[in-house]
């Protein structure tokens, strides 16, 4: 928030009173706001329902799958039974219990790779923007740089190097993926910092790490929650393709993707559906629930809605 001419020339400012102004006096209204026009947004709340419990399903795995999910037992691509509810797959391991722990793996990808991209395209992007010049021209060279590589090619020969496992995954991931957020929070900075609130910051002598991250992170927060929510669903999806390709998650641990290799024959496309179903099925409600959440977050967000 901008202080008045009015403000500024009735005597020294104190830095903490500074501090006050920056932040928004009607918080608790914003919010509130900001809350209904989400709420109105049925997809939204629907999705956010569905992502919660999908956290949940992955929480209370050990609890909730009716069997080990490595567990090879008697029967071989069974059909769905009152023992086996969506059936065993072809090495005998029950299916339902497989999709529960697969939620682990799907979800852990999407969260903690974006947690780790996010944080470090914000630092880059906010540093970039606020200092400017021949700062600003590296960080920008070296983004475009990370943006010129064939992102798929470029995975899949780095994990072909590195191996194929989560933790590969994940940071494989992450370092090609913050050059978007970095462009998009040097965007926002550029305009924030403008402001006559940084400005009289930057007079009072403030610490440049308080003037970024107390007073012109805040305000650019915004499109970076809308832009990590999408990233979820991006890498789920991400890694779901790479294990069925066989270059991501691998068996015998279960992944939504690498079940879905066993569909790549006709006989288990046509007469086993129990296979590859359910997987897709996941795939396609979890992404299609963070998007949705995503879609709510950005229409809250936009003061112009």
């Amino acid at each position: 928030m901008a202080l008045s001419p009015y403000e500024l020339k009735e005597g020294p400012v104190s830095a903490e009173f500074l501090a006050d102004k920056a932040l928004p006096e009607t918080e608790d209204t914003g919010l509130k706001q900001l809350l209904s026009r989400f709420i109105r947004h049925k997809l939204a709340i629907a999705g956010l329902v569905i992502t919660m419990l999908l956290i949940l399903t992955a929480l209370l795995a050990p609890w909730i799958a009716p069997h080990d999910p490595k567990e090879v037992t008697g029967v071989f691509s069974a059909p769905p039974s009152a023992e086996h509810w969506l059936g065993t797959d072809q090495v005998g391991r029950d299916v339902v219990s497989r999709l529960i722990y697969a939620t682990q793996i799907s979800l852990i990808v999407g969260f903690v790779t974006v947690a780790l991209y996010v944080t470090a395209g914000t630092l880059i992007g906010i540093v970039s923007a606020y200092f400017g010049g021949w700062v600003d021209m590296v960080i920008m060279r070296i983004t475009d740089m990370f943006m010129a590589f064939p992102f798929l090619m470029v995975i899949l020969v780095v994990i072909s190097v590195l191996g194929s496992n989560m933790t590969t995954i994940i940071l494989v991931l992450a370092l090609f993926s913050w050059p978007g957020v970095a462009r998009l929070v040097r965007g926002s900075v550029l305009a924030i910092k403008q402001l006559d609130y940084v400005h009289a910051g930057v007079a009072l002598g403030l610490s440049t790490p308080r003037i970024l991250f107390q007073h012109i992170l805040p305000n650019a927060i915004g499109p970076i929650i809308v832009n990590a929510t999408f990233g979820v669903a991006s890498a789920i999806m991400s890694e779901a393709g790479l294990s069925f390709l066989g270059m991501g998650v691998q068996p015998p641990t279960a992944s939504w993707g690498n079940m879905l290799t066993d569909a790549q024959s006709l006989t288990v496309l046509t007469d086993q559906p129990w296979l590859w179903v359910p997987p897709g099925a996941m795939i396609l409600v979890t992404v299609l629930s963070i998007n949705f959440v995503g879609d709510g977050l950005r229409d809250a967000l936009d003061t112009r809605q």
